[in-house]
């Protein structure tokens, strides 16, 4: 195997494919990237056996050939070189000879045929533009639990129908649901997949390098999800068991109903959660008439209270929350938005909402309250 690629071809290709890389060295050969050449392309696979990427550089290939190399490695060395054609050689032993100008180095690399196998990618049963995509993944994903012992929650629910395409994710304490009206052609009446979190970080990146308009082919088999934009391909290992029924736990009777400023409650709880305390992560908001107060008290270091302009003329109502719930959220708005907050009582889920989304977006952000001394 002998090839010439551009350093800046190789190093945004191995930075994609570096989420599927094993960190933990159990297991040798998957802390390693597959290079295998043919024609004019350079093919780069990595996997730890739960995710899959695979990727596509051009290149001035002289000999076709297969090799493997540490991941890490290969990459730091692309990353340092100066943006000029670099050289790669197959030697003996598994070892690969990386050249750029005046600098060499030398990769031991692990028999080939060790390098497992990536599933065969079934055909697509729905297409959605990388654009919708990546919205969907954006508002979602950071409400996914991280608690190992519910698994369900462990990921991300995306939902295609003939009409729109949706996407939900919760940790039981918090619920984000996004949809955007797509038609989708030659589509069973719905397809739902559970995403895990990692592979919607790796999504996420892949995303980000697609251009909005191109079409990201999405199928599954019997254990994995793919995803395939252009030349690049995301498989992971789907979640096994059944997502929480989210639809029974949307707020139906929350009639108080206050509009915010994006901006100016986002920058407030940010301010006061500087002395909110460390066990409860607690802020308290207190709505009474055409006003706002947003205050944290009980952390060590004292306490903090910020007062917002707010239309509202219902009766005042006191209600707690871990303010990292609202960061997320807010985190992911737009600059210069506005929010619309419905709320019951100080002990029913409250339901925040973006007035004026995009035409045929729907978001909704669910919380449950939390109860502060």
């Amino acid at each position: 195997m002998e090839f010439y690629g551009q350093k800046s071809d190789l190093l945004k290709e191995l930075e994609l494919v570096q989420g599927a890389v094993e960190k933990k060295g159990t297991i040798p050969i998957l802390s390693h990237v597959l290079l295998e050449t043919a024609d004019f392309n350079v093919r780069i696979s990595a996997t730890d056996l739960e995710l899959g990427a695979r990727s596509n550089c051009s290149a001035k290939v002289k000999t076709p050939g297969v090799a493997t190399v540490p991941a890490r490695r290969v990459l730091e060395i692309v990353r340092s070189l100066p943006d000029r054609e670099v050289h790669f050689k197959l030697l003996e032993n598994h070892s690969v000879q990386v050249t750029c100008e005046r600098s060499t180095f030398k990769l031991v690399g692990l028999a080939k045929d060790n390098f497992p196998a990536l599933p065969p990618v079934p055909k697509a049963k729905a297409e959605v533009p990388a654009g919708i995509l990546a919205g969907l993944v954006e508002k979602t994903s950071f409400a996914v639990s991280e608690a190992e012992s519910r698994f369900t929650l462990n990921g991300a629910l995306l939902s295609l129908k003939a009409g729109s395409v949706k996407m939900a994710a919760t940790d039981g304490h918090r619920l984000t649901l996004a949809e955007r009206k797509h038609a989708t052609a030659d589509l069973a009446p719905e397809l739902s997949l559970l995403i895990p979190k990692r592979a919607l970080s790796n999504l996420r990146r892949v995303l980000s390098e697609a251009a909005e308009e191109a079409n990201v082919q999405i199928a599954s088999d019997e254990k994995h999800i793919f995803f395939a934009v252009g030349d690049r391909l995301l498989i992971s290992r789907m979640i096994a068991g059944t997502f929480p029924n989210y639809e029974a736990v949307l707020p139906r009777e929350n009639n108080k109903l206050l509009e915010l400023d994006t901006d100016q409650v986002r920058a407030a709880v940010r301010r006061v959660a500087l002395l909110a305390s460390e066990q409860s992560n607690g802020v308290r908001l207190l709505l009474e008439k055409d006003r706002l107060e947003i205050a944290s008290s009980g952390g060590e270091y004292g306490e903090a209270m910020e007062i917002l302009d707010a239309r509202n003329d219902h009766e005042p109502v006191k209600i707690g929350f871990n303010y990292r719930y609202l960061v997320d959220f807010f985190g992911v708005l737009n600059q210069g938005s506005r929010i619309s907050m419905a709320l019951k009582d100080d002990q029913s889920a409250v339901e925040f909402r973006p007035i004026e989304e995009p035409t045929g977006w729907e978001y909704r952000y669910v919380v449950m309250p939390l109860r502060l001394g």
